[in-house]
């Protein structure tokens, strides 16, 4: 009741910030935090010594990519908020992996998947994967980084087009699920409580989440046992979502919203100029209208992937609030 009185109330702004926004502006592109013109560095991304990346298919990822592409490579961009000024995004990944970051001190038992963000055309994998699992780590969290396959795994602004495309076939939703279904098959390996597996995506990543929270169909054809395990995540915390509110403030005809979504965490800002805040407000309606316990937190300031940037601003709390979320759902 609380969540519908309060959505209601700010709606009807919301509905007309959306529509002025969602006409002007692509979707699904985040706001890159590069500040000088990135350095671009051959080669597939690894993670730091010590963690371990898995390819999440047993051969080749089915469908392919979107059209052929060059190899993978890297970016590093400067971000005064990272660990050495830099970060890093990454480029054309064909090949879908996971990283397993264990948790310190205490293991709670319960596992945390990361969409990092990138509109769907490259990942900002330091920014919104590594750091976000370096602040759960230390909470008793198993997190994993999904680098799932891009440019073209879902919807995109294609700049060789000039022109917003949605492919037919929803590559990072194939990569997403088989990475929730891995991971399930993994919990006794990796420690944790195959009913305490949730979801965390920022922007794009955080489409992925409302996508692997209400699309419990395969997107793909089964290829081993593994694709038999459920992969729907036993709660999901989106923040700055976008991709749901498109031209126009319509909610996105291809997101089914079902009772069976698990409870939902979303977070986002009013003055995100890059995915509006109709996002979150759609979908948390949609949620609600559907039964799904939901909390939702808008904060005035703080634009779009601010991440773990404004630790000293009212948006940098949001990493408390979700602690305290996961323990009233019993998750931590």
């Amino acid at each position: 009741m609380h969540i519908r009185i309060m959505l209601l109330s700010v709606l009807m702004l919301a509905n007309a910030a959306c529509g002025a926004s969602s006409a002007t502006t692509p979707k699904g592109i985040p706001a890159s935090p590069e500040k000088k013109s990135p350095i671009d560095k051959p080669g597939e991304w690894q993670p730091r010594p010590g963690l371990t990346q898995l390819r999440i298919w047993p051969g080749s990822a089915p469908n392919g990519t979107f059209r052929p592409q060059p190899a993978e490579s890297i970016q590093v961009y400067d971000d005064p908020g990272a660990v050495g000024g830099n970060s890093e995004a990454v480029l054309n990944i064909a090949v879908p992996t996971m990283t397993i970051m264990p948790a310190k001190g205490r293991n709670t038992g319960t596992a945390v998947i990361v969409f990092p963000g990138g509109g769907f055309q490259k990942l900002f994998i330091g920014l919104e994967g590594t750091e976000i699992c370096d602040w759960m780590t230390t909470r008793g969290i198993t997190c994993i980084v999904s680098k799932y396959r891009v440019p073209g795994g879902d919807d995109f602004w294609d700049a060789k087009t000039k022109r917003q495309i949605t492919p037919d076939i929803p590559r990072a939703l194939q990569d997403a699920q088989r990475t929730i279904r891995l991971v399930r098959s993994k919990a006794a390996e990796l420690g944790i409580n195959p009913h305490r597996i949730g979801v965390l995506g920022m922007s794009a990543g955080g489409y992925l989440v409302a996508q692997t929270s209400n699309i419990l169909t395969p997107a793909y054809r089964p290829v081993d046992a593994i694709d038999k395990i459920s992969s729907r995540p036993d709660f999901a915390i989106a923040l700055y979502p976008g991709h749901i509110c498109r031209n126009g403030g319509s909610f996105d005809p291809r997101l089914p919203v079902k009772e069976t979504a698990p409870p939902t965490f979303i977070a986002q800002t009013w003055d995100d100029a890059m995915d509006p805040v109709c996002n979150s407000l759609m979908y948390a309606t949609a949620l609600d209208k559907a039964g799904v316990p939901t909390e939702i937190h808008l904060f005035a300031k703080g634009g779009h992937a601010f991440a773990l940037r404004r630790k000293d601003e009212p948006v940098g709390k949001w990493p408390e609030l979700v602690e305290l979320w996961l323990k009233q759902i019993g998750m931590l």
